[in-house]
């Protein structure tokens, strides 16, 4: 609004009241009204206001308000922060209802709503308002038939609430099924899975199993086929000729042995030995004697390590004997 209207208004300003009406107004000047917070008596009848803006519910200093004459056609839902609000004149207007928020007017005790299309319950409430005490007969009423419908309206607030709580509840409980059912599945398919590799597992050591009994089977089958005597058989069969041959170098080697020995007596207990033949038998046999020293400790050694392998092949032997049965 223009500075000059705002003079206007306070032009029109009277102690605590404030007189607008006539002024052929579309919309209440709120601002300016805000501005002036010792005014508490608006006078707005015989405009043409069709509305009232939400802000118009900030103006709570207001103690009386005159709206009569005018076209509104509903208040703002927050028409009941307007708690100081005592006397109030809605005549000649077009409301078919109030705001639920009206039954907070606690310190109403005037009121008029006559001339307006007033829904059927409301006009019951309402009366005729054709004097002081009907019109704060009015405002009683009407306030008790709002508090009436803000209960039937919180009411069904609250039950809306308890249906969306009980749909989120059953929301929840749904969810929580599923998860659980999920959480299932997936403890099953893990079991299954642990099962399948422990099968897989039983089924390689049986086959492992298997595979060693089959060897087993085999080389027993191999030894009772006679493969191991045929070796033994033909290890020993050479070793008679062996033998034979060995007696007889032995034989022929003692016979030189006692004919080399004679000879040697020969030559010390007579008079031949100072004959070169006799000296070169005494130095032949004298290498002799130190050769087949040597060749004394060298055999023992080596019946010392045959015995040896001998005692370890025994052992091994009966070792396998002992683990096959």
């Amino acid at each position: 609004m223009s500075k000059n209207k705002l003079l206007n208004i306070k032009d029109k300003i009277e102690g605590n009241e404030v007189d607008l009406s006539l002024c052929n107004l579309t919309e209440v000047p709120v601002r300016e009204l805000a501005a002036v917070s010792k005014v508490t008596v608006v006078d707005l009848s015989c405009n043409n206001l069709s509305m009232l803006t939400p802000d118009f519910c900030g103006l709570v200093h207001l103690v009386k308000l005159d709206l009569n004459k005018n076209h509104l056609e509903s208040l703002p839902e927050d028409f009941g922060n307007l708690v100081n609000l005592q006397h109030l004149d809605l005549l000649g207007n077009r409301l078919t209802e109030l705001p639920v928020s009206f039954s907070q007017l606690r310190s109403l005790k005037w009121l008029d709503l006559k001339d307006n299309p007033l829904e059927a319950g409301l006009a019951k409430a309402a009366g005729d308002c054709l004097d002081e005490r009907q019109c704060k007969q009015c405002a009683a009423r009407v306030l008790q038939h709002m508090r009436g419908l803000q209960e039937e309206v919180e009411k069904i607030r609250q039950k809306k609430l308890q249906r969306e709580k009980d749909l989120e509840r059953k929301r929840e409980a749904k969810q929580r099924e599923r998860e659980a059912r999920e959480k299932e599945v997936k403890k099953r398919e893990k079991a299954e899975e642990k099962e399948r590799r422990r099968a897989e597992y039983q089924q390689q050591v049986a086959a492992q199993a298997a595979q060693e009994q089959q060897k087993k089977k085999q080389e027993e089958k191999k030894k009772k086929n006679g493969k191991a005597p045929d070796k033994k058989a033909s290890s020993d069969v050479p070793v008679k000729p062996r033998r034979s041959v060995l007696r007889l170098l032995l034989k022929l080697l003692l016979v030189a042995l006692v004919g080399l020995a004679s000879t040697a007596a020969a030559c010390v207990l007579t008079e031949l030995r100072e004959l070169p033949a006799c000296r070169h038998l005494g130095l032949l046999l004298h290498h002799s004697l130190t050769w087949a020293t040597e060749q004394k400790v060298l055999l023992q050694d080596l019946l010392l390590n045959l015995s040896s392998s001998a005692k370890e092949l025994l052992e091994s032997t009966q070792q396998q004997l002992t683990d096959k049965n």
